[in-house]
């Protein structure tokens, strides 16, 4: 890409503020305009809305709604938005889910100062970016057949039960819930029972392991 060519306007969301000035001084040096930063991924989705970035660059755990559930709402309301999601856990069950919920990139934090202007400037030009150790295991998972983890593969959250997932696992209350996602603590605890039954779980303990095992939060 030339100096002559248009920035690349860029959206960042990390919910460390170091971070984040980490990440604008990597992506200003390579020809992107940081036009926002968020530190919250329910923050980074209204903000996308609102600014319609070229790239959006997520942390995958934030509060309130994570990368991947972030990326997946900008996804759905902005496909000319590319998503590239920052993590550091090397995980091809995570890649899998990042690929999913509509994200074209996936930068390990340890290798951020050398791929993420990269990534960047790949998914704008249409074509997916993964660092190095993630595109070998998605190819060997492919090789192999793409088996199966043992992991949570039986029931299948929605995007809003992930939602209340998170937030409970969080440690809110179903009131608190209510007023972030706008709908009331009735529904709310509706839903928490919907979803303790469909989990087969019996207690926040097993809601909060659950959500840590399938990287909703982080423990």
């Amino acid at each position: 890409m030339s100096q002559n060519s248009p920035k690349i306007r860029t959206l960042i969301a990390d919910d460390h503020e170091i971070v984040r000035q980490g990440l604008r001084t990597l992506l200003e040096n390579e020809n992107c305009e940081v036009i926002a930063e968020f530190s919250s991924g329910r923050e980074a989705v209204e903000g996308a809305k609102k600014l319609k970035p070229d790239v959006a660059v997520l942390d995958i755990s934030m509060p309130d709604l994570n990368g991947v559930e972030a990326a997946q709402q900008i996804a759905k309301e902005l496909p000319d938005t590319k998503v590239v999601i920052l993590t550091m856990h090397d995980s091809e069950e995570l890649a899998r889910k990042v690929l999913e919920a509509g994200a074209r990139g996936f930068v390990l934090k340890s290798d951020a100062v050398r791929d993420l202007a990269n990534a960047v400037k790949t998914v704008v030009s249409g074509k997916p970016f993964f660092s190095g150790k993630i595109s070998e295991m998605l190819l060997r998972g492919y090789l192999e057949g793409s088996r199966k983890t043992n992991t949570e593969t039986i029931p299948t959250l929605t995007p809003r039960e992930r939602e209340v997932v998170q937030l409970l696992a969080e440690g809110k209350s179903s009131k608190e819930v209510a007023s972030i996602l706008g709908t009331s603590p009735a529904t709310v605890d509706t839903q928490r029972a919907k979803i303790m039954q469909k989990l087969d779980l019996h207690s926040v303990t097993d809601l909060v392991r659950y959500a840590i095992r399938n990287h909703i939060i982080e423990a």
